[in-house]
């Protein structure tokens, strides 16, 4: 029985390590996987509108919006889950696990395939944005608030906007966790260096400038 399945899921991913009753009732991830297995058999029936009507109903119910039309393999474990948009034609396989705030969107108002495809065992963090019909790989992680907009290797962990590989990291590097950029890089605080190192280099050839106007 899937709410079995996934129950036990919860049990096994969360942290909190959650009683039965918590994970059978008061997980809304485990709530919109139940609702959309039912809105997915009548978008495929034929029954567009009751469809959207009963994803309509999980959306108010769990804060969690996955369209009848998603593809969605088994234990997916959507933990907090508010915020969470699965696009039409988003794929997802099994034992992935997504946090809070994520949207797996299109870039394209055309027809066909415009939303991503996430394989098996990956993890999505909070806040991230996985745009277009990209291919996330197998046991990928993609860390908070990431913007991804290009394929992603399996194995690999990608973090910041546009989203990549942490620098200096290998690819499959798992030692930042699900994908928290490393405490040691500062990629704004770089940038910011590198332009008042810019702005300092042409006072000083201004000053030169002056000088010679001056002679």
């Amino acid at each position: 029985m899937e709410i079995t399945e996934l129950a036990r899921n919860v049990r096994e991913r969360d942290p909190a390590r959650p009683g039965w009753f918590e994970s059978v009732f008061c997980y809304a991830g485990v709530h919109a996987v139940l609702w959309h297995r039912l809105s997915h058999r009548l978008w495929r029936a034929g029954f567009r509108g009751a469809a959207r009507l009963s994803s309509h109903i999980a959306r108010m119910l769990t804060g969690i919006e996955i369209h009848p039309g998603a593809r969605i393999g088994r234990r997916l474990f959507i933990d907090h889950g508010m915020g969470v948009v699965v696009g039409e034609t988003a794929e997802i396989g099994d034992d992935v696990l997504i946090y809070h705030g994520v949207t797996l969107g299109g870039l394209s108002g055309q027809p066909g395939k415009r939303h991503p495809t996430v394989q098996d065992h990956v993890t999505i963090g909070a806040g991230a944005q996985v745009l277009g019909p990209i291919v996330v790989g197998h046991g990928a992680r993609i860390g908070a608030n990431a913007v991804v907009v290009s394929p992603v290797a399996a194995g690999c962990t990608v973090v910041g906007i546009p989203a990549r590989p942490p620098k200096g990291s290998p690819c499959d590097d798992a030692g930042i966790g699900y994908g928290f950029r490393d405490v040691t890089e500062d990629p704004v605080g770089e940038q910011i260096a590198a332009l008042r190192a810019e702005i300092a280099g042409l006072r000083a050839e201004l000053e030169r400038v002056k000088a010679r106007e001056n002679v």
